[in-house]
């Protein structure tokens, strides 16, 4: 088992039974999934068909208040669900498509991970983008 799964949110995630296909983990998840960061802070998911349709009928359908997408919160807020993502220039089927698939989990690809963060610009996002930074660094 890869050490990110044992984190609670992750082990929450679990508990939903989703299917693998119809969603990603975006956000911080894809660099906490490969331990670039200590903590993710919550764990933003994409999601899409029957995972969509199985957070709706367990959460509240809410508006995400950056992007305007649909949002459902779980967990007391440990996990965000969402049927877009941002910026709007990436469909929500293209990128759990195209996502990065660590330990059987989808993951949003890292240049879309570093758009968002280039985008928001809080102090996180920017330590965040820092860190990816270094990660393409070359090593010598």
């Amino acid at each position: 088992m890869t050490g990110f799964r044992d984190h609670r949110y992750f082990r929450e995630l679990a508990t939903l039974n989703l299917p693998a296909d119809d969603y990603a983990v975006a956000g911080s998840g894809p660099l906490f999934a490969r331990g670039w960061i200590d903590d993710p802070g919550d764990i933003d998911v994409i999601a899409r068909g029957e995972a969509w349709q199985t957070v709706c009928r367990i959460g509240s359908l809410n508006r995400a208040p950056i992007s305007g997408s649909a949002q459902v919160s779980l967990f007391h807020g440990h996990l965000e669900f969402f049927d877009e993502w941002f910026p709007p220039r990436w469909r929500a089927a293209a990128l759990i498509d195209e996502a990065d698939v660590i330990d059987g989990i989808r993951f949003i690809r890292l240049e879309v991970v570093e758009a968002t963060k280039r985008m928001l610009r809080r102090p996180r996002d920017l330590a965040q983008l820092a860190v990816l930074a270094a990660r393409r660094r070359p090593r010598h």
